[in-house]
């Protein structure tokens, strides 16, 4: 009993150890996308114009969504993507 009792908590345990190690590894990805992306901005700070060059290396994506007519406003709601950070809201 106190066998099978010793092998349950170690599974569990390795489990715990796999999670954790997977979720450190995501923290450490986004560490570097951010210091990535502050790279990129102190780069690009004050752009005098904007450029191919410019929107190739600073946006990954540009969402167009359709247009909607309400009471005669015409709105359209356009997401940007930027790479190593994604939308900001």
């Amino acid at each position: 009993m106190m066998s099978q009792k010793y092998q349950t908590e170690q599974q569990e345990l390795t489990e715990k150890i796999e999670r954790l190690s997977a979720e450190l590894e995501s923290e450490k990805q986004t560490t570097v996308d951010a210091e990535t992306w502050i790279s990129l901005i102190k780069q690009y700070a004050n752009p005098t114009e904007l450029t191919a060059e410019l929107l190739n290396t600073l946006i990954e994506k540009i969402v167009i969504h359709e247009a909607t007519n309400e009471c005669g406003v015409r709105e359209q709601n356009i997401d940007i993507y930027y790479r190593f950070i994604g939308k900001i809201e």
